[in-house]
């Protein structure tokens, strides 16, 4: 009776080491290393100043406080009108970024076609490449003017010419990243939206949109972030006046502007006034860490997957 040979195992492993292989991977490990290693000493050198700041001062009264004025005689450590100023600016800059962004992503996606797409994104991402100091000065000697022009009550310096500014920079962060997001939703959708006798309009915004919805949220967040970010536009055109209000029409500080600020030499090293940097530093951490957690919820939770 013939005997059946037992069929040899599959080896997936090669046969001899791969010594580039191995350098290849040690290579990226050392990379994910150092980000991290970067994050956790970013971490250590903010939130150790800041721990001893409230050694001196009660976290309930920084974060409660409406009056900011460390730097004066009595002093003051509520930190709301930088918190105020912050949002306050950056809603400005939202509700320029974020309609007119989307709209030309739409635009850039299912609109223009492939010429005309090659030649206007690339002009559009010019924006992200103009230094922000240049927007700040914009915003100072164009925007504030033409604010005063058309009838609005703003001074030199204000959160609103700031703000818009701000969002004409994040204009190419909302439209290439969501015009991406678009772009990589499959033509079988729109085909099959067309051949139920759909617009254009109709699968633009009904179709293509919500499939995208995961990445078009993606940018806002990056786009919010950045605009909490900002610093040099905010230093040079909101005014650097801790005021707490919600009014877009006055000059404001934001939290950035108030480190960049303070952090130039004037304050004396170790004082209690210079540790207000980390403070404001370790509260704009939090709150930046905070949202993105949120937005990584929300990505995870309307993201498409498509085979």
């Amino acid at each position: 009776m013939a005997t059946r040979e037992a069929a040899a195992p599959l080896r997936l492993r090669a046969e001899r080491r791969r010594w580039g292989e191995d350098v290849v991977k040690g290579v990226l490990a050392l990379c994910a290393l150092v980000s991290v290693a970067t994050t956790v000493g970013i971490v250590v050198a903010l939130f150790e100043p800041a721990i001893e700041f409230f050694r001196h001062v009660s976290i309930v009264d920084f974060l409660t406080g409406k009056n900011w004025a460390p730097l004066f005689e009595p002093s003051s450590f509520g930190v709301l009108p930088l918190i105020a100023g912050t949002l306050l600016v950056t809603a400005c800059a939202c509700l320029v970024c974020v309609p007119f962004g989307l709209g030309a992503a739409i635009y850039l996606s299912e609109y223009a076609g492939a010429k005309t797409r090659n030649t206007l994104k690339p002009m559009l991402e010019i924006l992200a490449g103009v230094p922000t100091v240049v927007y700040g000065y914009f915003a100072l000697t164009f925007v504030s003017p033409l604010l005063r022009d058309v009838g609005l009550p703003v001074g030199v310096f204000s959160a609103l010419s700031a703000g818009l500014v701000m969002g004409v920079m994040l204009l190419p962060t909302v439209a290439s990243i969501s015009e991406d997001s678009m772009a990589a939703v499959p033509s079988d959708l729109r085909d099959g939206a067309y051949a139920l006798g759909s617009t254009r309009l109709q699968v633009s915004t009904r179709i293509v949109v919500p499939a995208a919805i995961s990445g078009i949220i993606a940018s806002f967040v990056l786009a919010i972030s950045r605009a909490v970010g900002e610093t040099m536009i905010v230093l040079v055109a909101a005014g650097g006046q801790p005021n707490w209000t919600w009014n877009p029409m006055e000059a404001v500080q934001t939290m950035t502007a108030f480190i960049a600020g303070t952090g130039q030499g004037d304050v004396p090293t170790g004082s209690i006034e210079y540790k207000t940097i980390f403070a404001v530093g370790a509260t704009l951490f939090v709150m930046t860490l905070v949202m993105n957690l949120v937005a990584i919820r929300l990505v995870r939770r309307y993201r498409e997957a498509y085979e």
